[in-house]
C-alpha cells in the first residue's frame, strides 16, 4: 500500500504511481460522498469489471482512493485496508491518493461529522503477481536512486536497469 500525492497532475504520469501499478487498464473514476453515518462495510472489490461502454473486461489488481476533503473536515471516514502487515488506516490530505491490493479487505467507518469525499477506481497492471509488482517497484525506485547518485551511464545502473527490463518482460502480461 502506497499513499501518492496527485496534486495538479494527470494520475497516470506520477512516475511513483505508474511504477507501482504499471497499469495496463483503468477503470474510470467514480465518486463517493459520504456524511450522517455513511459508510461502506467490510469488503473485497470485485475481481473482474466489464469497462463501461464496451465489453472490455478489467482485472481489478489495485484499488485506488484520491481524497478531495482536507482530513480535519471530517470525523470517521477512515479507509481501514487489512494488510500482511495488519490493517492500515488510511485519511489522507486532499489531493492525495493511496493505491492497494484490491484483494485486500477493506472498509470505509462512519462518517460523523462533515463529509468524506473521494474519487475510486481499479487498475489492472501489466503485471498480475502483487509481489512481482511490489519487487520491480523496489528494484525501480533503487534504480532512480543510483541514477541520481552515479549516473545513467554507470556500468552497475546499466545492469540494474537491463535486470528490471528483463523481469518486466518476463513477468508482463
Amino acid at each position: 500500500m502506497v499513499s501518492v500525492d496527485c496534486a495538479d497532475v494527470v494520475l497516470i504520469g506520477r512516475p511513483q504511481v505508474y511504477a507501482l501499478a504499471l497499469a495496463d487498464k483503468i477503470y474510470p473514476p467514480k465518486f463517493n460522498c459520504y456524511r450522517d453515518g455513511g459508510c461502506y462495510g467490510t469488503h473485497v472489490d470485485s475481481a473482474i469489471m466489464t469497462l463501461p461502454g464496451s465489453h472490455d473486461l478489467l482485472r481489478t489488481d489495485l484499488s485506488a482512493s484520491l481524497f478531495f476533503e482536507e482530513p480535519e473536515s471530517y470525523e470517521g471516514g477512515i479507509l481501514s485496508v487489512e494488510t500482511e502487515f495488519g490493517v492500515q488506516e488510511v485519511k489522507l490530505n486532499a489531493d492525495d491518493m493511496v493505491l492497494y491490493p484490491s484483494s485486500s479487505l477493506h472498509q470505509v467507518t462512519p462518517v460523523t461529522q462533515g463529509q468524506r469525499v473521494c474519487a475510486f477506481f481499479w487498475i489492472q497492471s501489466m503485471v498480475r503477481d502483487h509481489s512481482s509488482r511490489t519487487m520491480l517497484y523496489d528494484l525501480d525506485q533503487s534504480i532512480q536512486t543510483l541514477t541520481i547518485e552515479l549516473g545513467a551511464d554507470h556500468d552497475e545502473v546499466l545492469r540494474l536497469s537491463s535486470v528490471y527490463h528483463n523481469l518486466l518482460r518476463t513477468w508482463a502480461m
